[in-house]
C-alpha cells in the first residue's frame, strides 16, 4: 500500500507532503504535518529569515530524536519551481544548493524533513559580500540564562555604538543569537574580521561575563561566536523550530522582551499564537542595512596594538596574521617523557586520543561517539568508575563537542581534571565509545 500524502495548496501551488502523520516530536505528540503547519503559521517571518539565501538541508528523516545528515546539494528530482544557485566553498568545491523565496518552497523543503532553516548570510543575487552579520552567544556550560541575556545586552551596545541596529533572537537551544543587516559591500574574510573586534570589545567591556576565546579550555561564561562569520558557516534563522524534545523555537523578539524572556516559552505550540498576536518584531530588519566602516577602524585599532588574528576552524584555509592553531593544551613544550614530547597513545589505541604534543593542561578523552547520547552514555560509565574525581569537576570542566563528520556530525566529550588534585587525577584510559568518523573513507592520493 503506498504512504499516504496530503497536497496542500500553497502560494498558488500544489505541495504534497508525504506521510503527514509520521511522528516527528515524540514528546508533544506532533507529526511532520503539524511541523509543516507551523512554518505556514509563521511564513511571513520565516521567510524574511531565508529570503533568497541558499540554504543547507539539515534533514531528520526520523523526526527530531532520530539522526539527521547535512544535504548542501539539491536533490536531482525536485519540482521546476524549486531555486537553485552554485555555491563555491573554501575547500574548493562547489555545489547548487536550494533558495527559498515563497511558502510553497518552504513547504517543499519541510517535507524533506528540514526541522530547522539554515542559510548562509548572503543572497543568491551577490555570494560574495554577506548582507547578514550573526553574532552567536555560546555560554559555556554552568553558565545561567541571566548572565546571557547580560551579554546579549551588551553586545546591542557595542553594536549600536559602532553604528548598527542590533535584532536579537533566542537561539531555541542554550544560547542567543544577535544579527545585524549589512550594506553588502564587503567580504566574508572582512565581514569576520569585524566580528573579532565586536567579540574583543564586548570582552573587554564584560570580562568576567564574556569571552572571545575560541579554545573551550580557554573559555569563561559566554562565547561570541566570531567564526560563525565565515565562509560556508549557517545559523538557524528567525523562526527555526529546534529538534528539542519541547520543540522550542529560535524566535525574534524586541529589546524590550529580552531582560525578562524565558527560552522554553517559545515553542512549537506557543509562537504562531504569538506572531499572529503580536506580528513580527523583526519586521523592518531589511530596512536597517548599515555600514561595516566603524568596526573594521576597531579592527585596525586592535591590529596596532598587536592583536594577532583570531584562531579559525580546522576546515579553512591557514590564514596570514592567525596565530598557531594548536589549543593550548597541545602546545610544545614541558619536559621530556620516555616518548619524548608525543604522549604515548590510549590502551588499543594508534594514536593518542588528547593529540600528537604533550598537554599543559590535564585533558583525558572520554568517548568519541557517533550520536551525542552515545557518548554522555560513555560519561556516566567513567564516572560511574571513578566517583572521587566528580565531586571535583565544574560544568565548564567536561567538554561536549559536537564535530563535523563526512555529512553528519559526531560528538566528542573531554574532561580537564584541572580542578582535581594532582594525585587524584585518572589516567587517559581505552576510550568508553571509540567511533572513527572516518571508517571507510578512500582519501584521494
Amino acid at each position: 500500500m503506498p504512504a499516504r500524502k496530503e497536497i496542500l495548496e500553497v502560494a498558488g501551488r500544489e505541495v504534497a507532503v508525504s506521510n503527514p502523520d509520521k511522528i516527528f516530536f515524540p514528546e508533544l505528540g506532533l507529526t511532520k504535518i503539524d511541523l509543516v503547519r507551523y512554518y505556514l503559521a509563521v511564513a511571513e517571518g520565516a521567510l524574511r529569515g531565508v529570503d533568497g539565501r541558499p540554504m543547507a538541508l539539515k534533514r531528520f528523516v526520523n523526526g527530531a530524536d532520530g539522526e539527521f545528515f547535512f544535504q548542501k546539494r539539491a536533490p536531482s528530482s525536485r519540482p521546476d519551481w524549486i531555486e537553485t544557485v552554485e555555491l563555491r566553498f573554501p575547500s574548493g568545491r562547489t555545489a547548487h544548493e536550494i533558495v527559498v523565496s515563497d511558502a510553497a518552497q518552504l513547504t517543499w523543503i519541510v517535507n524533506l524533513g528540514c526541522i530547522d532553516l539554515n542559510p548562509h548570510p548572503v543572497r543568491a543575487d551577490d555570494l560574495d559580500h554577506p548582507d547578514e552579520f550573526r553574532v552567536d552567544l555560546d555560554p559555556v556550560p554552568g553558565v545561567g540564562w541571566g548572565q546571557i541575556l547580560e551579554v546579549a545586552l551588551a553586545t546591542r551596545e557595542v553594536l549600536e555604538e559602532f553604528g548598527l541596529t542590533a535584532w536579537p533572537k533566542t537561539s531555541g537551544s542554550r544560547g542567543v543569537h544577535v544579527y545585524a543587516r549589512l550594506e553588502p559591500r564587503w567580504t566574508f574574510p572582512e565581514v569576520r574580521r569585524a566580528a573579532v573586534a565586536l567579540a574583543r570589545e564586548v570582552e573587554r567591556r564584560e570580562p568576567h561575563l564574556a569571552t572571545s576565546k575560541w579554545w573551550k579550555e580557554e573559555r569563561h561564561g559566554v562565547f561570541l561566536d566570531y567564526n560563525q562569520n565565515a565562509k560556508d558557516r549557517t545559523v538557524a534563522s528567525a523562526y527555526s523550530v529546534r529538534p528539542t524534545p519541547d520543540g522550542r523555537v529560535s524566535t525574534p523578539l524586541g529589546w524590550d522582551e529580552v531582560p525578562n524572556c524565558e527560552p522554553d516559552a517559545f515553542t512549537i505550540r506557543t509562537v504562531p499564537e504569538r506572531f499572529e498576536r503580536e506580528g513580527d518584531p523583526w519586521a523592518g530588519i531589511d530596512d536597517a542595512a548599515g555600514s561595516l566602516e566603524p568596526l573594521l577602524e576597531l579592527a585596525e585599532q586592535h591590529e596596532a596594538a598587536g592583536f594577532a588574528d583570531a584562531p579559525w576552524p580546522p576546515q579553512y584555509e591557514k590564514q596570514a596574521n592567525e596565530p598557531p592553531r594548536v589549543q593550548p593544551s597541545k602546545k610544545r613544550g614541558g619536559p621530556p617523557t620516555p616518548e619524548g614530547i608525543v604522549p604515548p597513545p590510549a590502551p588499543g589505541k594508534t594514536v593518542g586520543p588528547t593529540g600528537r604534543r604533550r598537554t599543559r593542561m590535564p585533558l583525558i578523552e572520554i568517548a568519541r561517539a557517533a550520536t551525542e547520547q552515545e557518548a554522555l552514555e560513555g560519561l556516566e560509565r567513567w564516572k560511574a568508575k571513578h566517583p572521587d574525581v566528580v565531586p571535583h569537576l565544574e560544568p565548564a570542566d567536561v567538554m561536549v563537542d559536537s564535530m563535523r563528520g563526512r555529512s553528519t556530525t559526531w560528538t566528542r566529550i573531554r574532561v580537564n581534571l584541572r580542578h582535581v588534585p594532582e594525585d587524584e587525577r585518572p589516567a587517559q584510559q581505552a576510550l568508553e565509545v571509540d567511533y572513527d568518523p572516518w571508517a571507510g573513507v578512500v582519501w584521494p592520493t
